[in-house]
């Protein structure tokens, strides 16, 4: 190597020292745009209430109140009963058997049906009658238009 080469190596490699050197006490670029885990939108957030008004609010209800609320919740479910001093004697058509529920109805078509189906049927006869009536004439008056007797 000559002693151009050997300078201009040397200058090279100073360069280059140089400019690590630089890159390394450079600072590092933050991302314009951070990436955050998924968050649900809630509607209420921000939204708060004083604690003297929600003291205020439990004070207000009686102390039994929720042991009642549950206590009525878990009782069992049977159909009410009229008790025997209440019930009524008059024969009406919700009386039954006593126990307040009355008899059932079987199932039937309403009151009035049937006198419906006989005019509908009387309808569709006139109307049966009218549209043969108006072919037969329909079909005279293309003959007489064709000439034919």
């Amino acid at each position: 190597m000559t002693k151009v080469d050997k300078q201009a190596a040397e200058e090279i490699a100073a360069l280059r020292k140089e400019v690590e050197a630089l890159k390394a006490a450079q600072p590092k670029p933050e991302p314009e745009f951070k990436e955050r885990p998924f968050q649900r939108y809630d509607p209420t957030e921000g939204m708060s209430m004083p604690p003297s008004a929600l003291r205020a609010m439990v004070e207000a209800v009686p102390a039994n109140f929720m042991r009642d609320v549950v206590r009525d919740n878990r009782a069992p479910r049977t159909p009410a009963t009229i008790p025997t001093s209440q019930q009524s004697t008059g024969g009406g058509p919700a009386s039954g058997s006593g126990t307040g529920w009355g008899h059932s109805t079987p199932l039937s078509p309403p009151p009035g049906v049937a006198q419906a189906d006989r005019l509908m049927d009387a309808q569709d006869a006139k109307d049966r009658a009218e549209l043969v009536e108006r072919e037969a004439k329909l079909q005279a008056m293309e003959k007489l238009a064709e000439g034919k007797p």
